[in-house]
């Protein structure tokens, strides 16, 4: 872990200073036009307004009134008065006196006595607020979910709020042994288990090998979390979306009872998930696992947090302070001095300097491992396969990949991963290569189905009489096939066969262990209990030869979680990759996910580039990026970059007065700021006082503070 990985929390939570106490003795009433009697003991609450604005991120003092003595305790949600509005917040910590300065308003509400803000969660989402230079209200609105009144009266009259059957609470099931015997056939897996089951607390990066049927990673997460139980402590486990969280409650079931797991997710409703929190909250039960909020689970006696496929964006929150699970879950095992497990089929950058510093220790399958359970890998740019095909390197399909597919279609369900959805997202001009755009906002075209018009992927304007601005010409081709034309094309290629595409809203958990061609685009491949005879990952160049720094680093991660769902090279399996020779083909063609992460980092660090350092954005319009950038140099120094124009696509041209003349006159631009570790704490630090001095002074306009965003290089 970094040096600013945590900040002292009452840096984090109080105001930066206070006046000296003008109220050693507090007042026995709440104002002087006479208001409730105060509580005798601790008669000030410190309370956290529910508010985003920065310079309101500290706790304020209220009067507790007698009749909220007892149940205005620290962690309680309640009602006060702030500026003239009724505002929800958190009861932090109760006081006996007040340095305010004057004379407090009562509370005016204690919306539940149910303590549901713990002090390990606050401490932790106090964390979280100075690493992300956030606020603390913002990270508390993911991690606590909306109250269910009725749900909390259940709780504190004693009732349980497990629904399941009774069988399910009688029977507890017992450990699966296959599980113990996958993490014995990785190094460092056997002994990671037992230190587990010990009481101890090992951090481990895990690469798991298969991603399919009994032994795939579901069951190795499993494993961990029953050897963490067995010592009697509890686990939260973190998976970036609802497929990969079905075959994570189903593996989890087969070795703990229901009575011990809490399912936290978004998309399963309020209802379930406050019902799931206050399980936990409560000790009934002792493992949570869900997706992005679930790393906040109040969890009693934590012993382990694990998070799946740490490079997933899903990961990412996309509300302020977009804070990532990883960093949450790294943090929360320092503070709880708990277990952590990294797991996933490929390895992140970020994971791998953690190994390389020393702070986790690598599981990894041995070569024999891994020649047994991973599938034959062929590249069809290699100088073998072009003197067979000459064509291959052009050709969307080569030959190989056409014999693959037509030979595992004998065997089983084939995969076809492509880059895009719909049907031909981007269009061309015919005669000079140039792209397609609208005549309106120079927006991309597209065509959605094979008789449809052409029409803007921006305004949804159509263009059926389109003309080149370059040459002037009107007639259009594909500048790539999405995965509609895809299986189109593939469904006339072999007759006969079904076809089945996942993408977009239309993404499948699942698919028959039949012979059938599934088309998916990148990350919402379908999951086979047999896993795919074979797989064709399309479109592999356009992929790499994305503008940013991550390009090459998430297009491994997704070959390998594609491949790891094919079938071992001894049972017929084969994955096709249709891409030039380069060190990220290499990697698969190895399976060597740890090597190009090495690779990747030590290219990273030369340069200064993330995760080597840290990275801050500063987006909004010029004026206000610079006002920040100047008053942050008073107080550190740091290389930037910029300001910059966000986006240099150009702008229609409007009428005067209108949002799109005003964006083009005045455009958004970005601030880069890279932080080495060893100033991050201090440079978290001075950006959050410099955007809560600016929101209360006003002396700019709002600014969008990002820290770590992956797609700003």
């Amino acid at each position: 872990m970094s040096d600013d990985s945590q900040l002292p929390f009452a840096m984090a939570v109080h105001s930066p200073a206070r006046q000296p106490s003008l109220l050693q003795g507090f007042p026995t009433r709440a104002n002087d036009a006479g208001g409730p009697p105060l509580a005798s003991i601790n008669p000030v609450a410190r309370v956290l307004v529910e508010s985003s604005l920065p310079h309101l991120d500290r706790p304020f003092d209220y009067g507790v009134p007698a009749e909220f003595a007892d149940s205005a305790s620290a962690g309680v949600r309640v009602k006060v008065r702030f500026s003239g509005q009724e505002l929800n917040g958190y009861v932090l910590e109760r006081a006996e006196s007040s340095e305010a300065g004057h004379t407090l308003n009562p509370l005016l509400k204690v919306v539940s006595p149910l303590s549901v803000l713990t002090p390990a969660l606050l401490e932790l989402a106090s964390s979280v607020a100075a690493r992300y230079a956030g606020t603390l209200s913002d990270v508390l609105r993911t991690a606590i979910p909306p109250r269910v009144a009725r749900l909390e009266k259940a709780l504190l009259s004693g009732e349980s709020l497990f629904e399941g059957p009774v069988e399910s609470i009688m029977s507890a099931r017992v450990s699966s042994t296959a599980g113990q015997s996958a993490w014995a056939s990785y190094t460092n897996g056997a002994p990671y288990l037992q230190h587990l089951a010990a009481g101890g607390a090992p951090r481990a990066v895990l690469t798991a090998v298969q991603g399919f049927g009994i032994a795939g990673w579901p069951q190795l997460v499993a494993s961990a979390v029953a050897a963490v139980r067995s010592s009697g402590r509890g686990a939260v486990v973190v998976v970036p979306d609802y497929r990969d969280l079905d075959r994570m409650e189903a593996a989890l079931r087969c070795v703990l009872p229901d009575t011990d797991l809490a399912r936290l997710t978004a998309d399963d409703g309020q209802t379930p998930r406050y019902r799931s929190y206050l399980r936990l909250l409560s000790g009934e039960a002792k493992v949570a696992f869900g997706t992005r909020s679930a790393a906040y689970a109040p969890v009693q006696d934590l012993g382990l947090v694990v998070c799946w496929d740490d490079g997933d964006d899903l990961h990412i929150d996309q509300r302020a302070p977009y804070a990532h699970t990883r960093e949450i879950l790294l943090l929360r095992s320092e503070q709880e001095s708990s277990a952590c497990l990294m797991a996933a089929h490929s390895r992140s950058t970020e994971l791998q300097r953690l190994v390389e510093v020393g702070w986790a220790v690598p599981v990894e399958a041995p070569r024999t491992v891994v020649r047994a359970k991973t599938p034959r890998v062929l590249n069809t740019a290699d100088s073998f396969e072009q003197e067979w095909d000459p064509l291959a390197r052009i050709a969307r399909l080569p030959g190989a990949a056409w014999r693959a597919a037509k030979e595992g279609l004998e065997r089983g369900p084939v995969l076809v991963q492509v880059a895009r959805a719909g049907y031909a997202p981007s269009l061309v001009c015919e005669d000079c290569r140039e792209p397609a755009r609208c005549n309106n906002c120079q927006g991309p075209l597209a065509i959605a189905g094979q008789s449809a018009l052409p029409q803007c992927r921006w305004c949804s304007a159509p263009a059926p009489e389109w003309r080149c601005r370059t040459c002037g010409g009107g007639r259009l081709r594909r500048g790539a096939a999405g995965v509609l034309r895809t299986a189109e094309e593939l469904g006339r290629a072999f007759p006969g066969k079904a076809v089945v595409t996942s993408s977009g809203d239309q993404v499948k958990a699942t698919v028959p262990d039949a012979g059938a061609l599934v088309v998916a685009t990148v990350g919402a491949e379908p999951v086979v209990s047999g896993g795919y005879a074979a797989a064709l990952l399309l479109d592999g160049d356009s992929l790499l030869r994305r503008e940013n720094l991550r390009a090459g680093e998430d297009t491994v991660r997704r070959w390998f979680n594609a491949a790891a769902l094919v079938r071992p090279a001894s049972e017929g399996g084969l994955v096709v990759i249709t891409a030039d020779d380069t060190t990220a083909t290499g990697a698969l063609l190895r399976w060597d996910a740890a090597g190009y992460a090495s690779r990747e980092l030590a290219l990273r660090q030369e340069l200064q580039l993330p995760p080597a350092v840290r990275i801050a954005s500063v987006t909004g319009q010029r004026a206000d990026v610079v006002h920040f950038t100047e008053s942050l140099a008073k107080g550190i120094q740091l290389r930037t970059a910029g300001p910059a124009p966000v986006s240099l696509s150009p702008v229609a041209q409007r009428g005067p007065g209108s949002r799109a003349a005003t964006q083009e006159s005045d455009p958004e631009v970005r601030t880069l700021f890279f932080i080495p570790y060893a100033h991050a704490a201090e440079a978290t630090r001075a950006m959050r006082a410099v955007k809560a001095a600016s929101a209360a002074k006003r002396t700019s306009g709002p600014v969008q503070l990002r820290l770590d965003g992956v797609d700003v290089l």
